[in-house]
């Protein structure tokens, strides 16, 4: 097996390569090999010049994911990059691909930095809890300056060579994509200019007046509330406008090890892992997928134009089906207007926008259109007696082999199937709106779908950018079903004496973006009052029904599309809606309530006992594969802060235990909604987690 780092001497140049694919992680190996390249240059008088490059298609894109918690090695990466910016030949980076995280901070260890035009920078250590640990806070505000490495740290984001170039971070873009004659002729320039070592840790950062932090902290506690790793990152980067660099180097390791000890690290690294776990689906392992060139979508509406401007974005041939010519055309106008919206953002060049339209995407009344398609995607009303319309029409034409997928967010799959001649070839993908902007795809398998078919499902996912979660057939399949539950569990604490402004208050102080109520506001009241009203005929007498929100509906409040539901929507702004006490007081009065004081602590407490008791359910059916499985949904369709990990993350984290006994004290108000899920119990009763599922 070859060694991860070589070097090579070119004339009087010493070339170290870093080849570690895919992606040139920093293992251990690497790092070692990279002390003993620097300990053996210390000794050699023939040099003049170190050149830094990875192989193959990057440089270094970061840490290597499987050493996540396992014991760290020595050389330590701090330790590395120190003795690399005190070598005494000057050290030139030649950046290519991606230099992420360590792989940034290890060319910011170097004195000079070399990038082709298509590099990527950046120091992603915030989205997984922590923050740059090896230098990364004190050399960028050097290099780049204050401003930019507090926006650059907290945000996380990848920036490109031109912007890497304009703020100091790198020296300059070479003429040729050949990354490491790049480098040799940088070391050439500066070796003929006399240029000697310029150790980043000597640069002087720019004075900072104390209030630009005091701001950035404001600013980040609202932006990130309740994260931790964001206000840690700004008292870094602090630390290198007020302290030596070697104390700004200490108290970066110290903001660095608190991290490493919180929960919400450990939340955040296992969120990164569940989303690449999650497509490890037993029954597709070593399938072959069908093609999924050419779809077609049926209906034009919010979600069939997000598929389909999904689909066309991705690369695909789009075929969208409308009831007439004139809807046809309308919807075709939406698709065009979607993609000109990303072109405006930068996302979509004007030439591929102007290509999609000559070549790949047309919108049609005739299903005869779909002939060719590899798959096709039912997105019509939420009716079962449209969607079997829909599904028989399809059956009639479609050639065979092609998918039938159907976008329902609740109904019955199987019941779908069977309106086809060919029930193995059905599946669900329900998309999440706006479909080209929210990437979770539930891929709901039914009893009938065949392997391949789930493949496709999964390969398609990865083309539209996805992230796929398996899901089995139930009324809601995994988000929504949980869904149901934890949102009658928010109509409880409403009865029970909250207001739903209070419950909205306290989940958003919890980590959610928006409360559940305004959720509701922005998709809509009559979407869920007509699920309600589908259900009515199988609700339990038992089941304490709250019938506050019916009463807005029947008053034609529906939320922002009306103006008006749990909140006025004015021109002025936003505010409670004072009617929605009115309902809710002659709510309790009809129920013989008597409201009492509920506090915010006990609102996320029901949220969350609700939450994962029937997530627990979800995966002791099937329903869901594992626990982790559940995380992956509700962190990318349902606003679950990602820094808490996942409901079944939160509740190990909190105590499996702990859920349980609030689940059975709930249940003294309401027996009926709060029955202890067996799995839950089961494993509070073998002191078991969800952990634990996942890695049976």
């Amino acid at each position: 097996m070859s060694q991860p780092v070589s070097v090579e001497i070119h004339e009087n140049i010493a070339i170290i390569a870093i080849a570690n694919p895919p992606v040139n992680a920093l293992s251990h190996a690497v790092r070692a090999g990279l002390e003993a390249a620097f300990a053996e240059f210390a000794s050699r008088l023939d040099l003049a010049a170190v050149v830094i490059y990875g192989t193959d298609r990057t440089f270094i894109a970061g840490a290597d994911i499987r050493e996540f918690g396992k014991p760290v090695q020595e050389p330590l990466l701090p330790d590395l990059i120190n003795r690399i910016e005190s070598c005494h030949l000057p050290v030139i980076a030649a950046l290519h691909g991606t230099a992420l995280g360590g792989g940034l901070e290890v060319a910011m260890g170097a004195h000079y930095r070399v990038a082709v035009q298509s590099a990527r920078f950046g120091l992603p250590e915030v989205t997984l809890g922590i923050l740059p640990g090896a230098g990364g806070t004190q050399r960028l505000p050097r290099l780049a300056g204050v401003d930019f490495a507090l926006e650059a740290i907290t945000s996380g984001r990848q920036i490109g060579a031109q912007e890497a170039l304009k703020v100091g971070l790198i020296d300059r873009i070479s003429t040729t994509e050949d990354v490491r004659a790049a480098g040799i002729a940088f070391a050439k320039d500066l070796l003929a200019e006399g240029k000697g070592p310029r150790r980043t840790r000597d640069l002087v950062v720019d004075p900072v007046a104390p209030e630009v932090f005091e701001a950035a902290k404001a600013k980040m506690a609202k932006k990130a509330r309740g994260q931790l790793a964001p206000q840690n990152c700004i008292k870094a980067v602090e630390g290198a406008a007020t302290l030596p660099f070697a104390q700004g180097l200490a108290q970066e390791r110290a903001l660095f090890q608190e991290l490493m000890e919180s929960d919400q690290r450990a939340a955040l690294i296992h969120a990164f892992f569940a989303e690449r776990q999650v497509a490890k689906v037993p029954e597709i392992n070593g399938v072959t997928p069908r093609a999924t060139d050419k779809i077609g979508v049926i209906g034009g509406g919010t979600m069939g134009v997000g598929i389909a401007a999904s689909g066309l974005l991705a690369g695909l041939d789009v075929t969208l089906i409308e009831r007439d010519g004139p809807a046809a055309l309308m919807s075709g106008d939406r698709v065009r207007k979607t993609l000109k919206d990303s072109v405006n953002r930068g996302k979509l060049s004007q030439d591929s926008y102007d290509e999609i339209l000559a070549n790949r995407f047309r919108a049609s009344n005739d299903y005869k259109a779909l002939v060719e398609a590899d798959v096709v995607i039912e997105a019509v009303f939420e009716s079962m007696e449209v969607k079997k319309d829909v599904f028989t029409q399809l059956d009639a034409v479609c050639k065979p082999g092609a998918i039938l997928a159907s976008n329902t967010s609740y109904l019955d799959l199987n019941e779908i199937a069977q309106m086809t001649s060919r029930p193995s070839d059905v599946i669900g993908l329900h998309f999440f709106s706006p479909a080209h902007v929210m990437r979770l795809l539930e891929i709901v398998v039914a009893d009938q779908t065949a392997p391949e078919v789930t493949a496709t499902g999964f390969a398609l996912a990865k083309r539209l950018n996805k992230i796929a979660v398996r899901a089995g057939v139930c009324d809601g399949f995994i988000g929504n079903r949980i869904l149901s539950h934890y949102r009658k569990a928010c109509d409880g604490a409403v009865l029970a004496g909250a207001s739903p402004f209070d419950v909205d208050r306290a989940l958003v102080s919890f980590g959610l973006a928006m409360g559940p109520f305004a959720v509701s506001d922005l998709a809509g009241l009559d979407i869920g009052w007509a699920t309600r009203k589908r259900l009515a005929p199988t609700r339990d007498p038992r089941e304490v029904y709250a019938e506050f929100a019916d009463r807005l509906c029947e008053a034609g409040h529906f939320g922002r599309k009306t103006g008006m539901g749990y909140y006025v929507y004015a021109e002025d702004g936003t505010r409670e809606n004072a009617e929605v006490l009115d309902h809710v007081a002659a709510d309790r009065a009809a129920k013989g309530i008597t409201a009492r004081e509920i506090s915010e602590q006990e609102i996320v407490d029901r949220y969350m006992a609700a939450m994962v008791n029937e997530a627990a359910r979800v995966v002791e059916e099937g329903i869901a594969l594992r626990p982790l499985d559940v995380d992956v949904t509700l962190l990318n369709g349902y606003g679950f802060p990602r820094w808490r990990g996942g409901p079944m993350q939160y509740a190990d984290t909190v105590g499996l235990d702990k859920i349980l006994r609030d689940v059975k004290r709930f249940a003294e108000e309401d027996a009926f909604l709060w029955q202890p899920a067996p799995l839950l119990a089961r494993l509070v009763a073998e002191g078991k987690t969800f952990a634990d599922l996942n890695n049976a």
